[in-house]
């Protein structure tokens, strides 16, 4: 089977935007990854069911989301939404109430697009974050995710001011704030996964380099179960944990470390809420942003932004484990890893 993969990354220092290859799961390799969409620092990447890409865009001083179709043969641009600043680090579709989110780091903004008939966009509204954090990183508010959470509201990282925020939306995407969840200072919530049964959320904390296995409740409020080191003990350099995923059994949590350049793998047990590390594997290169598993889950890309390449796992899904096949795929200032 052949299987279509984006990168999103930075245009910083050669990069060309979006870049795509292929995936052939059955001789279990990458081919040379393609510039796709020439466009600035497109770091998130999201893609709706009737095909439209939403991506973070950077047009000179001004940051913002674009929309581009890819049902036809070439990416067509629909339109782009942008305001004068930085651009997003995050972007996420709502479906059923036709929306996109944005979560702006440096803004500390959650954005709300509405997705227009042709698959465009325009601007919904805006929420403002407001404090700070311990640590030289927290200066300021910082939204780093916006996500739907199981029950259709949605869930906002602040890895700025330490809290995990949980809205209510309009069918217009109004925002009204529903509960806050506050971790320990400096950890620095960072994206969030949920387990099958939606009553069990994971948080990462790019900051601390831990996760939170948190209880999500009916009213819209998480609450503290247990947390777990994502990087050794005895490891005391430079680390900020970035990307988290969960297979879809729920069995496996997997979550990626930039600094000690490692995916940490933990098989999941009680129901969701205890976690045992099984695996730390190198990331075959340097700052490990994102990752993701393909579609059939029997494969795991990670993109190293500092090295410019990728790495192909295996993965066993009885075991979870991952086994690499693959590395040096060429994926210049890539951050985000997205299959079609």
């Amino acid at each position: 089977m052949k299987e279509k993969i984006l990168f999103g990354g930075y245009t910083r220092r050669g990069g060309q935007g979006i870049y795509a290859a292929t995936l052939d799961t059955d001789q279990e390799v990458i081919d040379e990854p393609r510039p796709f969409i020439k466009v600035g620092q497109p770091t998130y990447l999201a893609i709706s069911h009737d095909r439209v890409l939403y991506t973070v865009t950077k047009d000179g001083e001004a940051g913002g989301v674009s929309a581009y179709d890819l049902s036809g043969e070439q990416p067509r641009l629909i339109n782009q939404v942008t305001a004068a600043g930085s651009p997003p680090a995050y972007v996420a579709v709502d479906e059923p109430r036709q929306l996109v989110y944005a979560a702006n780091y440096h803004k500390g903004q959650v954005q709300v697009y509405r997705i227009l008939a042709n698959g465009g966009l325009e601007l919904a509204s805006v929420v403002n974050h407001v404090g700070q954090g311990p640590r030289p990183e927290q200066d300021s508010a910082h939204v780093h995710f916006t996500d739907l959470t199981p029950d259709q509201r949605l869930a906002v990282c602040d890895l700025g001011i330490d809290e995990l925020i949980t809205y209510d939306v309009s069918s217009s995407g109004d925002l009204t704030k529903v509960a806050s969840y506050r971790t320990e200072a400096g950890y620095g919530p960072r994206h969030l996964v949920f387990a099958p049964n939606g009553r069990i959320a994971y948080l990462l904390g790019e900051l601390s380099s831990k996760v939170q296995v948190l209880a999500y409740h009916p009213d819209g409020h998480f609450s503290l179960i247990t947390n777990y080191s994502l990087i050794p003990d005895d490891y005391t350099d430079f680390n900020g944990s970035a990307a988290i995923r969960i297979s879809r059994d729920g069995k496996f949590l997997y979550a990626s470390n930039r600094g000690h350049n490692s995916i940490t793998v933990f098989a999941v047990t009680d129901n969701g809420r205890d976690l045992n590390l099984i695996q730390r594997i190198s990331s075959e290169g340097d700052f490990p942003r994102d990752f993701d598993l393909d579609p059939s889950e029997r494969f795991v890309v990670c993109a190293n932004q500092n090295t410019d390449n990728s790495t192909l796992y295996r993965r066993n899904p009885e075991t979870g484990l991952l086994t690499k096949i693959q590395q040096d795929i060429n994926t210049p200032e890539s951050v985000c890893v997205l299959f079609l």
